[in-house]
């Protein structure tokens, strides 16, 4: 048996495809176990997550992304940028489509500027309501914790928002698993430190949940920093973020946001079984 994939990246954060459009290639029940596997750098392909593209009922296409704890990711800003990408080129959808995930129906509008592809994406609703986060108590999210002011909104999935001087001065090593997995999270948390660069710029590093570490880029990360230096009137509605993987731009307006970025295929290959 034969497994074909594709490899791409955007901002520094790889993801394989695997293409279920016709078939499924890996059973349901198997997907995360595939994904322990072969996200992993030394004895696998590598990657920060498996995305497996299917038909949809009700979007032009369907996105079901596994993270290599073997968890089931709700969306992944960057992920959803590299499957568009791949279905763009192999001629599924044109310069616009939607796309079904466990958060919802993401719209995207996409093509190729010169030889660089770039798409945009509608992202989830701004949520800072405690309960939709979710985390405990009520009322909107402001704690301290590990010495830190933390807020948090949900962008897709929950995230802890950290503005600091200077984010290279964090050590995110060992404060991002403290908040992440902290109690007042029930289902965890991504966790990002923010530095203010300029009145519509920013600066982030972001520690993901179900990945366990720092990652390169972050889209929703990118999306919940923005949402929360905007709420706090310290940047307009388009902020620049620069992530340690490259730039990307948010757009926020009425609640919701949309995020502009790149992708970049890497190679195709097949895995023998």
């Amino acid at each position: 048996m034969e497994i074909h994939f594709i490899k791409l990246y955007e901002n520094g954060n790889d993801f394989i495809v695997i293409d279920e459009r016709e078939h499924i290639v890996i059973p349901d029940d198997m997907k995360g176990q595939f994904a322990a596997i072969y996200c992993d750098r030394r004895f696998g392909i590598g990657a920060e997550g498996v995305i497996f593209l299917s038909k949809s009922e009700k979007s032009d296409l369907r996105m079901r992304l596994f993270q290599p704890d073997e968890s089931e990711a709700e969306i992944y800003g960057n992920g959803i940028r590299c499957l568009a990408k791949y279905a763009f080129d192999a001629g599924y959808v044109k310069e616009s489509c939607t796309v079904e995930t466990l958060a919802g129906e993401r719209a995207i509008s996409m093509g190729y500027k010169e030889d660089t592809f770039t798409a945009t994406i509608s992202m989830a609703p701004l949520k800072f309501d405690r309960n939709d986060i979710p985390a405990t108590g009520s009322g909107e999210y402001d704690e301290t914790i590990e010495s830190y002011k933390v807020y948090a909104v949900n962008a897709g999935v929950p995230h802890a928002v950290i503005i600091v001087d200077a984010v290279d001065a964090v050590d995110l090593g060992s404060i991002g698993p403290k908040i992440c997995h902290h109690a007042t999270f029930s289902e965890g948390a991504n966790v990002n430190v923010v530095e203010r660069t300029g009145p519509d710029s920013i600066r982030i590093r972001t520690f993901e949940r179900g990945v366990e570490d720092e990652t390169l880029s972050c889209g929703t990360g990118a999306v919940a920093s923005a949402a929360v230096v905007h709420k706090l009137g310290l940047a307009g509605e388009a902020i620049d973020v620069e992530t340690r993987g490259g730039p990307l731009t948010i757009y926020l307006k009425d609640g919701g946001a949309k995020m502009e970025g790149s992708a970049v295929t890497v190679y195709t290959g097949r895995i023998t079984c």
